[in-house]
């Protein structure tokens, strides 16, 4: 008898330290203004010319990271039309709106660290400051993105 308890309570013990793990695959984050920002949805997609656009939404929220192609690398921010970051915002519905790009400035670089055609998935980094060019005031003069990363990102319409 004493042998049929211990084995219940050995059991029950093992049931008791099971752990629930979230994975968080596909995902965007990062630091948005030095506070933790996760986008809650995240998709890329090809373009014609080969460029790619990755799009993290967030509520009431929408972060673009666009580059000049799929390829690993390193894509600098701040002076060309065809690599860019921009997050919108809406706050009591106003759209705060935040750019990189020529002729409107900023900085930052996105690194492709894996482009996954098997899967069509694609990985990597990001850091910007970008623009509050339309001078609205519910925002800041700039807006900092940091420690940015984005983790097999479906992208829409691959096929290799």
């Amino acid at each position: 008898m004493k042998k049929i308890i211990s084995v219940v309570i050995l059991a029950l013990f093992f049931i008791s330290c099971e752990e629930d793990v979230v994975l968080n695959s596909p995902s965007i984050q990062g630091k948005l203004d030095n506070v933790f920002w996760r986008a809650i949805d995240s998709e890329a997609l090809l373009d014609e010319n080969g460029g790619l656009t990755i799009t993290g939404f967030g509520r009431k929220q929408k972060m673009i990271l666009h580059t000049s192609s799929k390829n690993k690398g390193i894509y600098v921010l701040g002076n060309s039309t065809a690599r860019y970051a921009n997050f919108e915002s809406d706050i009591d519905g106003t759209l705060l709106i935040y750019h990189t790009g020529k002729d409107i400035g900023g900085d930052g670089q996105i690194e492709i660290t894996e482009f996954d055609s098997n899967k069509g998935t694609v990985s990597g980094t990001f850091r910007f400051n970008a623009i509050n060019d339309e001078n609205n005031p519910l925002g800041g003069e700039i807006l900092n993105f940091n420690q940015g990363v984005f983790y097999k990102i479906p992208v829409i319409g691959f096929t290799d």
